[in-house]
């Protein structure tokens, strides 16, 4: 197995984990600090380390055994029980606590180096390098498995895998052992302790790019994206030629969905490294990003014919196609890549999310079993829970569909910090200062096109039919679900965000007409990636009816189209649908009712001050007369009726919803009513929206 060189100072490249707070703020205290009554766990897994530590290893074994009864899935207690085991020369049983300990702990890097270190004993090179090699993928801050490396492979001939071996255990000496030790714990998925260390190294010492770069890469890990991007600036501004950083900061432009830039960083390290398959990997998901899936299809499937067992990568190539209108190759792409890895919770919820799909018999059991056995992960579980709920709501088997919905929704809630209080909070915010005289003390400013009409609501509420019908005009070009507006408010709201006092939306009292007009052809410029040469184009991001008053400001002349449907309806099509990412507020029924109940609020307030400027569109209305409401959208927008937008199912375009294939056929009345199928189950939901089930039309 050859271990591909890189520049010495790149040695530390990997890492997992998630442990959220404001990145910018002081450096978090850990447990003992904030309370200094250690637990009895932990001091008694202290008490063994150090037995191990002066070599007492029967006396180890057995205090770690006795723990384990009281903690059996404890990662420190199991992984002590192997190294006490291994050093009594107990092999067969370590190796037996290492799989045990793998089942439960997968990215636990240490546990690979003590496998290693068991096959040392064996005198199994092969299996102790591939075992230490599973440690350093991990963990790349493991000197101990970088050292046996070296010898194994000088052991075994393998000079060029041996020097570069060499070269990491040299860049693991030449690191300050601060940055080596952060970097193992950030490794193992302990954040806020690298967190402390290396701002403690930073504070003291000053600039370091590699301290710097794992900064960033925790603040990736937080989702912290705009302190991550600044930190990795600084890096390449000290050390432009560090690739690694580079693909650092084109990982954190993805994220942040700056495609064209990230794109653009790409193909700087690809003039170094044509061949890199992680580099190629982003820059088809930056060409995803970009609406560019016909670019990234062909990408993938290259990727596969190295690695056909690749789960993701069927994946990929099947999100590709169902964009792309090709729902057949797509179902294929999703059956490969769930036959890849049979656990693949995401591989079943997107044959599910197509709408269309009927699962099999064999399949349905296939995804309970996986759903049910241990080992399957918290992520997949919850797809399989929405991927089941689907397969039995599709067969009329209600009871036990809203069962597996509200358990897919609770697993996936559990992970979420979503906190209502705080979108309640913004429209309170909204209306005390986007008022009638606000806005009539600031007519005229911001960019005067009238080139974009924005789309807004609640997901799940007819948006993309709207979209599908507009995009179907010869004048109008149908994009995405645009992330420029929400980036805007991000930087309004400015870094370490008070969220009992926020800064935005009371920022936009401070704007001058000049700022204004700057962030309006800001918007227009960074969407022109996404748009061809037609007058109009269409962001339909739902969760912009939060910033109609920053939209009217910056952009006078956009239409602004809500699109709302019936509560019941709209409020549980968003608790049976598990999205890509965002919409945190509908994985619960009182989070989603709280939502759909503000959403009123601050769409009344917006028709008050803003009388004309935003045209209500009922689902169900379209649902009963479609060519009336096609004229009456399309007067809304100054365009002219043509045939096309009522035939808009024939239109062939990129789609990337969860309605995609919904809206390639024709309107149907069945999804009006589905959810009264489950109107035994959603009395909680009913009583939570109170008096928006009567007054959501007003």
């Amino acid at each position: 197995m050859i271990l591909r060189s890189r520049p010495a100072a790149t040695a530390l490249e990997s890492g997992a984990g998630s442990d959220a707070r404001p990145f910018f703020a002081a450096p978090a205290m850990d447990a003992t600090a904030i309370n200094p009554t250690v637990s009895p766990i932990e001091l008694e897994v202290q008490r063994i380390r150090a037995l191990l530590k002066n070599r007492q290893f029967a006396e180890s074994l057995q205090a770690a055994e006795t723990l384990a009864v009281q903690v059996p899935e404890n990662r420190d207690v199991l992984y002590l029980i192997a190294v006490s085991q291994r050093q009594l020369s107990k092999i067969p049983e370590a190796l037996a606590t290492l799989e045990r300990l793998e089942r439960h702990h997968p990215a636990f890097s240490r546990l690979y180096q003590e496998r290693g270190h068991c096959y040392v004993v064996m005198r199994d090179a092969p299996q102790a390098i591939e075992a230490f090699l599973q440690g350093v993928n991990l963990n790349p801050a493991l000197p101990a498995s970088w050292s046996m490396l070296e010898r194994l492979y000088r052991m075994t001939g393998q000079t060029e895998n041996a020097g570069v071996a060499a070269e990491h255990v040299a860049t693991l000496k030449r690191l300050p052992p601060e940055i080596v030790q952060a970097t193992g714990l950030f490794s193992e998925g302990l954040l806020t302790p690298a967190e402390n260390l290396i701002r403690a190294y930073l504070l003291k010492h000053g600039h370091h790019i590699e301290a710097m770069r794992l900064l960033a890469r925790i603040g990736f890990k937080r989702e912290v994206f705009d302190d991550a991007e600044l930190l990795l600036e600084g890096v390449l501004e000290l050390a432009p030629d560090y690739r690694a950083a580079r693909h650092d900061y084109a990982l954190v432009l993805v994220a942040r969905h700056k495609y064209l830039r990230a794109r653009e960083e790409l193909e700087k390290l690809l003039q170094f490294e044509p061949k890199n398959r992680q580099y190629w990997m982003l820059y088809a998901n930056a060409c995803v990003g970009l609406g560019e899936h016909d670019r990234a299809l062909p990408l993938y499937r290259e990727f596969l014919v190295d690695t056909p067992q690749a789960p993701d990568l069927h994946l990929s190539v099947a999100h590709c196609l169902k964009t792309l209108g090709r729902q057949q190759e797509a179902i294929e792409a999703y059956r490969a890549s769930a036959a890849a890895r049979s656990n693949y919770g995401d591989a079943y919820w997107s044959l599910a999310n197509l709408k269309t799909y009927r699962f099999t018999d064999d399949e349905i059991a296939r995804m309970r079993s996986e759903e049910a056995a241990p080992s399957t992960q918290l992520v997949d579980r919850y797809h399989l829970c929405f991927a089941l709920g689907k397969a039995l709501e599709d067969r009329g088997e209600y009871q036990e569909s809203f069962g597996y919905y509200e358990r897919g929704n609770s697993l996936k809630r559990s992970e979420s910090r979503y906190r209502p209080q705080t979108i309640e909070l913004n429209t309170r915010k909204q209306i005390e200062v986007c008022t009638r005289e606000f806005f009539a003390q600031r007519v005229g400013v911001g960019a005067d096109s009238a080139e974009p009409i924005f789309i807004v609501g609640l997901p799940r509420s007819g948006s993309t039919l709207i979209d599908q019908i507009l995009a179907s005009h010869s004048r109008v070009e149908g994009t995405q679900e645009l992330a420029e507006i929400p980036r805007m408010v991000l930087e309004l709201q400015g870094r370490d965000p008070d969220l009992d006092d926020p800064r935005y939306p009371r920022v936009l009292a401070d704007l001058t007409p000049a700022d204004c007009l700057r962030l309006g052809d800001k918007y227009l410029r960074d969407t022109r990636i996404f748009r061809t040469d037609k007058p109009h184009f269409v962001d339909k991001m739902p969760n912009n009816f939060r910033h109609l008053g920053l939209i009217h400001l910056i952009l006078p002349n956009a239409k602004i189209i809500d699109a709302r449907r019936e509560p019941m309806a709209c409020c549980f099509s968003n608790l049976k649908q598990l999205f890509a990412t965002g919409q945190e507020f509908s994985y619960s029924v009182e989070d989603i009712a709280r939502y759909y109940r503000t959403y009123l609020e601050l769409m009344r307030h917006w028709q008050a001050v803003l009388p004309g400027r935003v045209l209500r569109v009922m689902h169900e209305d379209i649902v009963d007369d479609l060519e009336g409401n096609v004229r009456r959208i399309l007067d809304f927008c100054g365009l002219e009726f043509e045939p096309g937008c009522v035939e808009f199912y024939k239109t062939a375009r990129s789609i990337r919803t969860a309605s995609s294939e919904q809206v390639r056929q024709p309107i149907f009345r069945e999804g009006l009513e589905q959810w009264k199928n489950f109107k035994p189950y959603l009395g909680a939901l009913e009583d939570a929206l109170g008096d928006a089930l009567v007054h959501y039309r007003d």
